[in-house]
C-alpha cells in the first residue's frame, strides 16, 4: 500500500458515534480541500479513454493470473502467477498499464500530477484516477482482458532474482481472491499449487532480506471497533500470505531498480540510514510496551522478533514507522544520485507495482519497459524526472497529514468518554524547546499522544498520567503528568 498505515472502521451497528466519525472525516477533507470527485473534463477524458484503450499486440491471456487483495478492493494493480523452473522459479507479475489510457498532458495526466497518490483514511478513499479507469477499464478485474506491463522474473533456489524482463501484453485474471480466503486455503491444504510456490518464494525472499540486513515492516491495520456504542482500538495483523505477496512486489521493485541503475536513468525510492535518535526513542517505546530489546540487537533483527498478532507487538511495529523518516524519490539521467539505496531494504529499490494508486510508478514502469525493449525512454518521461520527486514529496506530505488527522480523530473518539481516567505509560520523548511537553506511549489502548507536566518530563520512565483532553471536534488528545 502507498500509505504506511491503514485505519478502518468496523461496526456491529451503524451507531451515532460511527456516523460522527465519518462526519469528522468529511470535515478533514473539507479543511484540506480534498475530494474524491474529479473535474468534469477529467471524468469525460477518462470515460473516452476507457472506451478506446491502446492495446498491445502481445497476447499472454494464456497465463492463469489471479489477484490477491482486500475483499472490497476494485483498484487491482497486480496479478501474479508462479511456476517452477528447474530448482528455481519463474514469477509472472502483471501490472496495470496506465499508458493504455493516459496521454502526457491530457486532463487525466494533469489531474494525476496534482493528486500524486490515492489517499486512505478509515473507510474513505480519495483516488488518484477516476473510477472509469482505476476501478474498471484499467483494473485487473477477473475474467476481463486487460492491458498490462508483464514482468517475467527468474528466481534461483535461494530466492535471489537472477533475470528480469518487462513488456506490454494482454492478460486476463482468472479470479479475484482475498487474503483471508487464500490463507484459509493454504492452512487447510486446499490451495492451488501457485500459492504453494508463493509461500516458498516469499519465505526465501524473507531469508534473503534478513541476510543482507534489510527489513520490511509488517504494518498492521488499525481498526476502530464499535460494539454496542463502546469503542476500542484493535490491530489486524498481516496474514503470512500478505507478507509473501509483498515480497513479490519488493522483488519486482528491486529488479526495476537494477535495470535503471545499470542504464543510469530512472526513478528510485530512497531512504537514508536510521537516525540514532529515532532508534533510541524506539528503545523507550519497546520498554513502554513491555517488549525486551537487548542493547546489542540491531533494529532490523529486533523488528524480525516482533509478532504482530500480539497487540503490544503490533503497536511496536507501527511505532517503527519512525525509522522511515526521510524517505523520498530521486530521478536521474546520466549520473547516479549520491543516495541511491533504500536503507531499510538494504538495496536499491523502485516503486513500480501500484500505478493505479501512485503516480511515480507509471513513470518508472515506462523507463523499464523501454530499457527492456532496447528503445529510447520517451521524452515525456525524461522531461518529468527532475520534478517528480518533489511532486511525490508534496503528495506524501499531504497523505501523511490526512492519515494522521484521521488517526487523531479516531483516537479522540476512542477516548472521548474516558477523560479523567488514569493510565500507565512511558514517556518516550520530550520537546527540545520545552522539556515539560512531550510524548507518552500508552499500552492499553495502544496509542501515543501529547503529555504535559509541571517539570521536565522523565524520558524513558514509566509514569501514571491522567487523560485531560479527548476532543473529537479539535482531534486533540492530551495527558497530564503530576
Amino acid at each position: 500500500m502507498p500509505s504506511n498505515r491503514v485505519v478502518t472502521v468496523r461496526t456491529v451497528d451503524d451507531t451515532v458515534r460511527a456516523e460522527a466519525l465519518r462526519e469528522g472525516i468529511a470535515a478533514i477533507q473539507a479543511e484540506m480541500k480534498l475530494s474524491s470527485d474529479f473535474p468534469e473534463a477529467v471524468e469525460k477524458a477518462a470515460a473516452e479513454a476507457a472506451a478506446n484503450p491502446r492495446l498491445p499486440s502481445l497476447d499472454r491471456t494464456d497465463i492463469p493470473f489471479v489477484t490477491i487483495d482486500p475483499e472490497t478492493a476494485r483498484d487491482l494493480d497486480q496479478a501474479l502467477h508462479l511456476e517452477r523452473d528447474g530448482d528455481g522459479y519463474v514469477v509472472h507479475y502483471a501490472i496495470a498499464d496506465l499508458a493504455a489510457f493516459i496521454t502526457a498532458g491530457d486532463p487525466i495526466d494533469v489531474e494525476s500530477h496534482r493528486r500524486g497518490e490515492t489517499l486512505y483514511g478509515a473507510d474513505s478513499k480519495i483516488p488518484l484516477h477516476p473510477k472509469a479507469i482505476s476501478e474498471d477499464a484499467g483494473s485487473l478485474l477477473p475474467d476481463q482482458v486487460r492491458p498490462a506491463l508483464l514482468w517475467t522474473i527468474k528466481v534461483d533456489s535461494t530466492g535471489e532474482g537472477i533475470e528480469a524482463n518487462v513488456e506490454r501484453a494482454l492478460v486476463k485474471s482468472r479470479a479475484k481472491l482475498s487474503y483471508d480466503d487464500v490463507q484459509k486455503q493454504i492452512d487447510d491444504g486446499t490451495a492451488d499449487g501457485v500459492f504453494t510456490l508463493l509461500r516458498e518464494v516469499g519465505e526465501l525472499r524473507l531469508e534473503r532480506e534478513a541476510a543482507r540486513g534489510g527489513v520490511s515492516l509488517p504494518l498492521p491495520e488499525q481498526e476502530i471497533i464499535d460494539e454496542a456504542g463502546r469503542w476500542h482500538l484493535e490491530f489486524r495483523s498481516l496474514l503470512p500470505v500478505e507478507q509473501w505477496n509483498a515480497q513479490i512486489s519488493l522483488l519486482t521493485g528491486m529488479a526495476a531498480a537494477s535495470l535503471m541503475v545499470y542504464a543510469r536513468v530512472g526513478l528510485l525510492r530512497t531512504l537514508p540510514p536510521a537516525d540514532p535518535h529515532d532508534v533510541q526513542r524506539l528503545h523507550r517505546t519497546a520498554r513502554a510496551l513491555g517488549i525486551e530489546w537487548p542493547a546489542e540487537l540491531l533494529y532490523p533483527d529486533f523488528i524480525r522478533t516482533l509478532d504482530p498478532t500480539k497487540p503490544h507487538h503490533a503497536a511496536m511495529v507501527v511505532a517503527c514507522t519512525r525509522l522511515l523518516r526521510g524517505s523520498g524519490y530521486v530521478g536521474f539521467n546520466g549520473e547516479l544520485p549520491e543516495l541511491a539505496q533504500h536503507s531499510a531494504l538494504a538495496s536499491e529499490y523502485a516503486h513500480v507495482t501500484a500505478p493505479l494508486r501512485r503516480l511515480v510508478d507509471r513513470y518508472a514502469l515506462e523507463v523499464c519497459v523501454a530499457l527492456c525493449a532496447g528503445t529510447e525512454v520517451p521524452d515525456w518521461v525524461l522531461a518529468k524526472l527532475p520534478e517528480l520527486p518533489e511532486t511525490m514529496r508534496e503528495s506524501g506530505r499531504r497523505a501523511n497529514q490526512y492519515e494522521n488527522a484521521v488517526l487523531n480523530l479516531a483516537e479522540a473518539h476512542l477516548l472521548a468518554d474516558r477523560v479523567g481516567e488514569v493510565f500507565t505509560g512511558v514517556v518516550v520523548e520530550a520537546e527540545e524547546k520545552d522539556e515539560r511537553r512531550g510524548a507518552v506511549t500508552i499500552q492499553d489502548p495502544a496509542i501515543e499522544a501529547l503529555v504535559v507536566g509541571s517539570a521536565p518530563l522523565p524520558v524513558g520512565e514509566e509514569v501514571r498520567v491522567t487523560l485531560a483532553k479527548a476532543d473529537p471536534a479539535t482531534r486533540e488528545v492530551e495527558f497530564r503528568l503530576g
